[in-house]
């Protein structure tokens, strides 16, 4: 059964705020069986991603230097919970976190992502799907009636924000949900400009898995980057996902991608703007300083 009682697909991953509301089915933690919940759900979900949510959990699942998960277990653990995940996509930090015991409630607004995390739960024990609940709701205007010791941002879902007023709007919402001791963990990448303008026009290669069952056939990942925006602080890129079987094509699809990049004193202006402050960040999710060395923007703020 679907976790959605309404699943339109959609384009990319900030749209238009929504406003009415419909039903989420869910894994209820008061029933052993599927119940209504979390009612808090848009009614007009994106169609973003509707590729690239088809390969994700496979495709993030063979990148080597994707390791902010123990981070953000540990920042679970430390919580006791409830936690709750803003666009938590396919759930590939969402499951994990309620697999360790911890309630989780997550958010997001692509109906394509849902629909996968639709799948991936009814592949989860029961003891795990009791701990999870989850709203179809945009990040920038979502307002639940729960508090939170821990709300998390994971995997650059900030940068997926392209105005100073969806940035604000997020962080809001964030900052709406947490509780008097409550903290809000994110991250973003740390801009090096000098591979922004570099290769444009060019595909790069960057992933392989096998594809079901058949070990002979692949799918591989590529990213085109198509413009920078110096102003803006923004890029605009082309996913082409292709499958091949023994080196021959199968089938090519593409997705178009834009991301904003940020400085560091533009998202302490951002936090200013938001009512928060920050506790600790870090240049790595092994919690190394933020410096010219760093890799990572990762923020624990809470409300100022």
């Amino acid at each position: 059964m679907p976790i959605l009682t309404n699943s339109r697909r959609r384009s990319t991953r900030p749209q238009t705020s929504f406003s009415g509301f419909i039903p989420l089915r869910v894994y209820s933690a008061i029933q052993p069986e599927r119940s209504p919940c979390c009612m808090a759900a848009a009614s007009n979900l994106s169609d973003s991603y509707e590729v690239s949510a088809k390969y994700y959990d496979q495709a993030y699942a063979a990148k080597p230097d994707l390791v902010d998960l123990p981070f953000y277990l540990n920042m679970a653990r430390q919580s006791g919970g409830p936690v709750l995940e803003l666009a938590c996509g396919t759930g590939r930090v969402l499951l994990p976190t309620a697999r360790a015991g911890i309630e989780i409630h997550g958010v997001e607004n692509s109906a394509p992502m849902l629909h996968q995390l639709t799948a991936n739960l009814e592949h989860e024990p029961l003891e795990v799907r009791k701990r999870i609940c989850v709203f179809a709701g945009d990040m920038r205007t979502f307002r639940g009636k729960s508090k939170y010791r821990l709300v998390t941002i994971p995997f650059r879902p900030m940068q997926h924000m392209h105005t100073l007023e969806d940035q604000i709007s997020a962080l809001r919402t964030a900052a709406h949900h947490l509780d008097e001791d409550g903290v809000l963990a994110f991250d973003v990448f740390y801009p090096r400009y000098d591979l922004l303008t570099s290769g444009l026009g060019e595909e790069i290669f960057e992933l392989e898995w096998h594809a079901g069952a058949d070990p002979a056939t692949v799918v591989r990942r590529y990213l085109r980057r198509d413009s920078v925006d110096k102003i803006r602080q923004n890029f605009t890129g082309t996913f082409f996902y292709r499958t091949f079987q023994s080196d021959k094509l199968l089938k090519e699809e593409s997705e178009p991608l834009k991301l904003t990049y940020y400085t560091y004193p533009q998202l302490r202006a951002l936090f200013l703007l938001a009512g928060l402050q920050p506790v600790a960040e870090y240049g790595s999710f092994a919690r190394a300083p933020l410096d010219n060395d760093a890799q990572e923007m990762i923020f624990v703020l809470k409300k100022a």
